[in-house]
């Protein structure tokens, strides 16, 4: 059994539970090899809309949710944030569900000292839609990239490869996606800069990225559909960005930043 990665933070997004694209059995072996003092969820954790339109609830979602509120149970503290796929769990804003605290964002101070403003993304839409025409063209292309994506995904388990998007890998080469990543990327870190936040961790778009700009950290955890990817705290205060290696049974180190360091120039991953 691989020892336990401990973290002071995970921050974990988009998984869709009720999706079947979701991939809930890679998430589960990674929660069950990790032990953090905290869990953001930061948004569309249950598909909702995706259960509205076809019931779809395995095994593994419900071991993915219950494994969850264990360890909330259990004195990790859990802070769930929804996003606009679980967006009627906003109206729990200020409550509990079970042991999980339920807010429209969420401030959090590094060890380090940094503050680090969480929230889904969803709230940026506006700024990054190119007009209705565009937005319900790419409702149905991604549609038919997870479609694609299954597919591959499927041939490439039966020949024993690791776990691959070919979603993830397109989208990269269109260039309307890329601006619009870039506009989603802009409107995140202009509002750390009004909220005077050090960092912004968000979700949504389903695209991993951590990179500096501007004199802020913007760090897009990913998602359990396409990407399988998560953001965590070192118990030393680095942030890192990781993937999970579903062949391997462990995690790739993707991306990291030294939060006890001062503003550098601009790198990323994506």
């Amino acid at each position: 059994m691989a020892k336990k990665q401990v973290y002071q933070s995970l921050w974990l997004s988009d998984i869709h539970l009720g999706c079947r694209d979701c991939k809930a059995e890679f998430l589960l072996h990674l929660l069950k090899q990790t032990r953090a003092k905290r869990i953001f969820l930061v948004g569309d954790i249950i598909d909702v809309w995706a259960l509205k339109r076809r019931v779809h609830w395995p095994a593994a979602h419900n071991d993915v949710l219950q494994y969850l509120m264990y360890l909330a149970r259990k004195g990790t503290e859990v802070i769930y944030i929804p996003g606009n796929h679980d967006q009627l769990f906003k109206a729990y804003k200020g409550l509990e569900l079970g042991d999980i605290p339920v807010h429209e964002q969420y401030t959090y101070t590094s060890i380090t000292g940094k503050k680090i403003l969480m929230l889904h993304g969803d709230q940026f839409d506006d700024e990054v839609c190119f007009g209705k025409l565009y937005a319900k063209l790419g409702d149905h292309l991604y549609d038919l990239l997870m479609f694609l994506n299954r597919v591959v995904s499927d041939w490439r388990q039966r020949l024993g490869y690791s776990y691959w998007s070919l979603a993830g890998y397109i989208k990269s080469r269109i260039g309307k996606a890329q601006e619009a990543i870039l506009r989603y990327q802009n409107a995140a870190i202009n509002e750390a800069k009004r909220q005077q936040a050090d960092m912004i961790i968000c979700g949504h778009i389903h695209h991993p990225c951590l990179l500096e700009k501007d004199g802020v950290v913007y760090a897009n955890d990913g998602d359990w559909i396409e990407n399988c990817t998560y953001l965590c705290e070192t118990m030393e205060g680095e942030l890192q960005l990781r993937r999970w290696d579903d062949k391997a049974g462990e995690c790739q180190l993707l991306a990291s930043h030294d939060t006890r360091e001062p503003a550098a120039p601009e790198s990323k991953v994506a």
